[in-house]
């Protein structure tokens, strides 16, 4: 089959983008000039276009010579033990599986991946230079990945992320865009990239200023406060958290005069974690004058008379005017003044009580659920023990939310006020009471591993409901909690649970099956945890 001839001069302007149109809309709708309509047309539309594409490309002016890119840094760090290497390079391979959603005995290797992470970083390793894109990867894809993982990754992480635009991510998470905070005794480079750099690198630099220095961070952001915009300021000042102490009082103070609503709401909260800071003193008043005891009844009881308005110096300290939906607006108030208080101040105006004998009072008209959840919110703003304690009552008590804690979250919340063998230890008791049934938030606040009381509390109540015919599927999330959490050492103890009993009649159909896998997997994993933290420590005589 013969084409038409095509024509031979130089392209018009926008020949190829009209060849590209012609393309899409079919030659039966359109053709070019010189090209009839017909069978011959699409041919010659391709003749045409594979004329213009040499054209293009014989007329492409070379571009100048990109730069070469920076060598990567060195890394100083000693590298993985080979077990060790080998151990990261099966984890960073495992894939969350697409199944029926039943996962067997086999462990998940993917959730062992961070415990591996926080371990390799105790220890000072660097990673295999060919493990970084996989590590990257696996960042992007998990954001509760990403601290450990560009820790464990390193400056040349950094160097990758500036290569390729895929982790990108690297540049915003990684303090300083990858790069090392300027040193303090420089104080010019300080200032120049607190001046000059974009928002990300100033709050990175930010942080690590006041991780290093608190004062030198808060008298650097003065500098410019006045002049930064309102979203920045809410974010600048959020760091103030870290080591936060009586000194910034001032600066907080000047704050709550601020444009923003939320920078003063900030403030204010920040100001009333400080326990001697005058707002805290200014609500302990307002607070105090809405909360009596009186003794006229049978037995002493606490009285409430919750605020008639909210006047602006109480908006100027923080308090929400405007009430959300479905709330009273004066036991919304209230909340907020006894949240801010000093708690330190309740025993002396409310007759020297203890807090744990305050939190037994009754209170009148139904104003105890508003009036201890304010004092949980405290407690935990202001990390006080003693309040925390009393709050939460015995573990073993028939409110399993003890006198004030309304919810579960908050209980975890007042939990992690305690050092962490009280926390354990309380659990454990509310585990041995209660079940496991509303445990699981409280055990997303003890810390890793789970020794001793909690973790037999944990293994013993998951054998009972074993033991007792429970559906298997409804403890699924506190297994996989246990498989991470639980101290390695005791996988031999939990031996006894892998035999599989006979199957109670009123059992769920193949809940006995399940159990079985899940045990099996729950020892596998904890062997597991053992062999990866023998192969940091260099050990190559471990079990596989």
């Amino acid at each position: 089959m013969s084409s038409p001839s095509l024509p031979v001069d130089s392209p018009a302007p926008g020949a190829w983008e009209e060849l590209v149109t012609t393309a899409l809309l079919g030659t039966d709708r359109r053709t070019l000039p010189g090209c009839p309509p017909g069978q011959e047309a699409p041919v010659a539309l391709l003749d045409l276009a594979a004329v213009e594409t040499v054209r293009r490309r014989a007329g492409l002016r070379p571009a100048r010579a990109a730069e070469r890119p920076q060598p990567a840094p060195e890394e100083p760090r000693p590298a993985l033990p080979p077990a060790a290497a080998r151990r990261l390079a099966l984890l960073l391979a495992d894939r969350p599986g697409t199944g029926s959603g039943r996962r067997g005995s086999a462990p998940d290797l993917m959730e062992l991946l961070p415990q591996w992470l926080a371990a390799a970083n105790e220890r000072g390793f660097a990673p295999p230079p060919q493990a970084l894109p996989a590590l990257l990867d696996a960042a992007r894809g998990r954001t509760d990945l990403r601290p450990a993982a560009l820790t464990f990754a390193g400056p040349r992480a950094m160097w990758l992320a500036r290569l390729n635009p895929d982790w990108r991510f690297a540049l915003r998470t990684a303090p300083g865009g990858g790069a090392a905070a300027p040193p303090l005794e420089d104080p010019a480079q300080v200032e120049r990239l607190w001046q000059e750099g974009l928002f990300a690198e100033r709050v990175a630099l930010l942080a690590a200023i006041r991780a290093r220095e608190p004062s030198a961070a808060r008298e650097l952001l003065a500098t410019t406060w006045g002049t930064e915009r309102a979203e920045d300021r809410l974010m600048f000042l959020d760091s103030l958290r870290t080591g936060l102490g009586p000194e910034d009082e001032p600066f907080l103070e000047q704050a709550l005069g601020d444009r923003s609503r939320n920078v003063r709401a900030t403030a204010a909260e920040l100001l009333s974690a400080l326990p001697g800071s005058a707002l805290a003193a200014r609500m302990a008043v307002r607070a105090g004058a809405c909360v009596a005891v009186d003794h006229t009844g049978d037995a002493p009881t606490l009285t409430v008379e919750a605020p008639h308005e909210c006047d602006a110096a109480m908006e100027r300290d923080g308090v929400v005017a405007k009430a959300p939906p479905g709330r009273g607006e004066r036991s919304w108030w209230f909340g907020q003044l006894v949240e801010a208080a000093r708690l330190g101040t309740w025993p002396g105006r409310l007759g020297g009580r203890t807090p744990e004998e305050i939190v037994t009072l009754p209170v009148a008209d139904d104003w105890q659920g508003e009036l201890h959840a304010a004092w949980c919110r405290a407690a935990v703003r202001q990390g006080d023990a003693e309040w925390a304690r009393a709050l939460l009552g015995s573990p073993a008590a028939p409110e399993a939310g003890g006198p004030g804690a309304v919810s579960l979250a908050e209980r975890a919340k007042l939990l992690a006020t305690l050092d962490t063998g009280e926390r354990a230890e309380w659990v454990a008791g509310f585990i041995e009471t209660h079940g496991l049934s509303e445990a699981f938030q409280l055990l997303g606040v003890c810390a890793v591993p789970w020794g001793g009381p909690l973790g037999r509390a944990v293994v013993d109540a998951l054998n009972i409901a074993r033991d007792a015919g429970s559906y298997p599927w409804s403890f699924s999330g506190v297994m996989g909690l246990a498989e991470r959490c639980l101290d390695p050492s005791e996988a031999g103890r939990l031996d006894g649970l892998l035999a599989i009993p006979d199957e109670p009649e009123d059992a769920s159909p193949g809940a006995t099956g399940y159990w079985a896998e899940s045990f099996q997997r729950l020892v596998t994993t904890l062997r597991l945890r053992a062999t990866m933290i023998a192969e940091l420590e260099g050990s190559e005589a471990v079990r596989t």
